[in-house]
């Protein structure tokens, strides 16, 4: 009896960790609700084995609670973007991560609520250098 009690003890242990590691990365949200719009504020390619873009966006497009990424094309190895916003600011988040083609990214919550988004600057590369698609990141924003 002992024994079981030590293993799910364990197993709730090590469940914890990943969990507790995605927390100081970002802040992601489900989906905005269905009656939110969602707008497109952009798009870059990964041109060689490894790139770095910047969409503009900028203060024409409104204010933005969260952004999202899509990949299309071929899988992208996202290493962090640098969002910057209208008034000056600039923040990195990791994102270490792969998404697959036609996969996206979570909603990326903005800290302060609504913010202009003069940028997003891409540190990225192809997650499958041999593909030969060029695979392509779309931004997307929700108010």
């Amino acid at each position: 009896m002992q024994r079981s009690k030590m293993f799910f003890a364990v197993l709730a242990f090590g469940l914890a960790i990943p969990a507790l590691s995605t927390v100081a990365q970002a802040q992601y949200y489900p989906p905005p609700q269905s009656q939110r719009p969602v707008f497109y504020l952009g798009k870059a390619h990964v041109d060689g084995r490894t790139d770095h873009d910047d969409i503009k966006v900028g203060r024409y497009e409104g204010h933005f609670h969260s952004v999202m990424l899509q990949v299309r094309h071929a899988p992208i190895l996202f290493d962090h973007v640098v969002i910057h916003y209208g008034d000056g600011a600039a923040e990195s988040l990791p994102v270490n991560r792969v998404i697959p083609d036609g996969g996206s990214s979570q909603w990326i919550a903005l800290p302060g609520g609504e913010r202009v988004i003069r940028s997003l600057e891409l540190w990225y590369s192809r997650a499958r250098p041999e593909d030969p698609n060029k695979p392509e990141v779309e931004l997307y924003g929700a108010p």
